[in-house]
């Protein structure tokens, strides 16, 4: 775990006049070009959604997010870049993605072409050693944020 993580998560209680905890930290996507950009768009406030498959949190017996989750967002080399909080969450098939919630993940464009184009082949790698395959119905989980920390 990279220092910062551990700064930006005691900074942000110490704001709050509360004992530090642990929070989870990761980082976007699946390469560090995407991780890196990612993170830049949620903190210049484009980035607000993410979405992986329902199946990969299966497949890695991870626990979904919920309403008021925080966690810090990394870049691709594990430094701490902010902290979010999740606002929304709810299970939508790929095939029944909006272009409201397209524009809300804030990468490309921000259309649903877009959102399409580069998410049908990250479902290909992200499931791609497990049982599932991707679906144009395989239900995606739709994590809508907020930023609610930055580190100085």
């Amino acid at each position: 775990m990279h220092p910062s993580v551990i700064k930006i998560s005691e900074d942000y209680f110490k704001t709050l006049n509360v004992e530090a905890k642990t929070l989870s930290s990761w980082f976007f996507c699946d390469n560090e070009i995407d991780a890196n950009d990612c993170a830049k768009l949620v903190l210049q406030n484009i980035k607000k959604a993410t979405s992986p498959s329902l199946w990969w949190f299966h497949a890695n017996d991870e626990i979904l997010p919920n309403v008021g989750d925080l966690n810090i967002i990394t870049n691709w080399n594990g430094e701490a870049q902010c902290i979010i909080e999740t606002t929304k969450v709810s299970i939508v098939p790929f095939n029944e993605i909006t272009e409201e919630y397209a524009a809300l993940e804030g990468e490309g464009d921000k259309t649903l072409e877009y959102w399409k184009q580069v998410h049908w082949p990250y479902y290909q790698r992200e499931l791609e050693n497990t049982c599932y395959t991707p679906r144009e119905y395989m239900p995606i989980v739709c994590e809508v944020f907020k930023v609610v920390f930055t580190p100085d």
